[in-house]
């Protein structure tokens, strides 16, 4: 009895892999198949049963082949079907990918008008200066051409004033705020936090069994005085948490004169203030003083990230602390973040250019 042939059932495989192939693409846009070369040797068949299987396909019509160019798949619209399944967390991230959505509630401020071009631009220009060298100098909280454009950019007086020393740059925000739960020893501890707040900074803190009181942002946008009052006079509160200027996601900020009366309350009060100035470059308009530039600051921490403004190229995170310096450069030195130099420089050289302004 004859054994069937390889090719007999070698392309029905073929002709599975390239159905997942052209599967795993819903966008409008033509893509491109691996040639007969590139397949037979990937799948380790003979260039025949490549062929077979690209002839049932385009049988099929789902490919078409352009000579001298190779097979390319046909576009296959989106599904007019929106997922309707029961778990919300997936029937957004679902909804999200789906060809021409767009997602209004997306944190990403940066993806409508990103500036990676000048960016990657500039990284280049500095990669001729700067050839790699084998033995780098050590900034382990960052490169300090940057920390110096940043201690420029946060001063506003002789008396609000900020040095490179002040300011220390990890590889995300993330990493950033979980230095400093842990050098502020915040774990079980309570601490007050604007809300709306970022979910991602609320689970952060929830994973670092840090007890938070949320402070709801009023109807007007202003923030509650009495309810900060009471709760710092009834709880045991380690740090209150702020927006510099733009409270987000609600998109509103406070008056001055309710700004001023809740520094004021909190002068009177031995706990540590945590500026979240993510969204502080944002507003459309100009804004009165920041709480950074309202309180004194012994008992104050300014965070923020490049990423908001700057987009996915720039995703490092900061922290402005006048205290606590040693441990700081401690927990820095224990995490060894592996930051790019070049492209620290070329955000200092964007600031330093005014080109973050022009951006802006």
């Amino acid at each position: 009895m004859k054994r069937p042939r390889e090719t007999d059932f070698a392309y029905q495989a073929v002709y599975r892999y390239l159905t997942h192939l052209i599967g795993e693409t819903s966008s409008d846009a033509r893509l491109r198949l691996p040639s007969l070369r590139q397949l037979a040797v990937r799948l380790n068949v003979s260039i025949s049963t490549i062929q077979y299987a690209y002839a049932l396909l385009e049988k099929e019509g789902r490919v078409y082949s352009v000579a001298k160019s190779g097979y390319f798949a046909k576009p296959v619209p989106a599904a007019n079907t929106l997922y309707s399944g029961n778990d919300l967390l997936e029937s957004l991230y679902v909804n999200a990918r789906r060809p021409g959505m767009l997602v209004l509630s997306a944190d990403d401020p940066a993806m409508l008008q990103p500036i990676d071009s000048p960016l990657l631009l500039l990284e280049r220009e500095l990669l001729r200066q700067y050839p790699r060298q084998p033995q780098a100098h050590l900034q382990p909280w960052g490169e300090l051409e940057l920390r110096m454009a940043l201690a420029a950019r946060y001063t506003t007086s002789p008396l609000r004033c900020w040095h490179a020393d002040d300011i220390y740059i990890g590889a995300d925000l993330r990493g950033v705020l979980e230095i400093l739960i842990a050098v502020l020893d915040l774990k079980e501890e309570t601490i007050v936090v604007e809300s709306p707040c970022d979910w991602g900074i609320l689970r952060l803190l929830e994973a670092a069994s840090v007890r938070v009181i949320e402070w709801p942002v009023m109807a007007d946008g202003g923030l509650n005085h009495d309810l900060l009052k009471d709760l710092l006079e009834i709880e045991s509160v380690r740090l209150v948490m702020v927006s510099s200027g733009l409270n987000m996601p609600r998109g509103s900020q406070a008056p001055d004169d309710n700004r001023e009366a809740i520094a004021k309350l909190l002068k009177g009060h031995d706990c540590w203030v945590l500026e979240n100035d993510c969204y502080g470059e944002l507003e459309f308009e100009p804004v009165g003083p920041r709480f950074r530039e309202l309180l004194t600051p012994e008992r104050l921490i300014v965070f923020s990230t490049f990423e908001k403004i700057m987009g996915p190229e720039a995703p490092f995170g900061y922290l402005l602390s006048r205290h606590m310096s040693m441990e700081l450069q401690r927990h820095f030195l224990l995490r060894a973040f592996r930051l790019s130099a070049i492209r620290q420089k070329a955000i200092a050289r964007l600031y330093s250019n005014g080109r973050i302004d022009q951006h802006l």
